[in-house]
């Protein structure tokens, strides 16, 4: 299943992070794709303030993976890959761990781990940078399960 929306402000990312948000029981692996500066991070604060934690989220850029608590106790991670140049790399910091946990996982620059995500449901979301704003195309993938 596919939706495509337009984002030309910040409300209308905030609205479709509550559609994603919407989905995280379901669809708790959502691959956040787009180039540099295309609001990924903006998206994942957006879902994260959605679940209510209200400390400061920013992009894992250096740590790779930040964890938030969720008021009801469960997690939150949130992944950037992008410095990551071999597969080897994700099991040093034991993203299958994280992927299995159950919890949700946003995962920015997906694609070096992609390989492991065969298994489960998926929201894979693409923003692409208009001159207007951003046009987001979120992909619901139940084949993986």
């Amino acid at each position: 299943m596919q939706h495509l929306h337009t984002a030309n402000t910040l409300e209308d990312m905030h609205e479709i992070a509550k559609e994603i948000a919407s989905n995280l029981p379901q669809y708790r692996i959502v691959l956040l794709k787009g180039e540099l500066g295309a609001g990924k991070t903006t998206l994942a604060q957006n879902i994260c303030q959605i679940l209510g934690i209200n400390e400061s989220i920013t992009s894992p850029t250096y740590t790779i993976v930040n964890e938030y608590e969720v008021p009801n106790g469960s997690k939150i991670y949130h992944f950037d890959l992008y410095r990551l140049k071999k597969t080897e790399e994700l099991q040093g910091f034991g993203f299958l761990e994280y992927i299995d946990s159950g919890n949700p996982c946003l995962i920015e620059w997906p694609a070096i781990a992609e390989k492991y995500l065969t298994d489960q449901p998926l929201l894979e979301v693409t923003i692409h940078k208009t001159t207007e704003g951003r046009e987001i195309e979120m992909i619901f993938n139940t084949q993986n399960a």
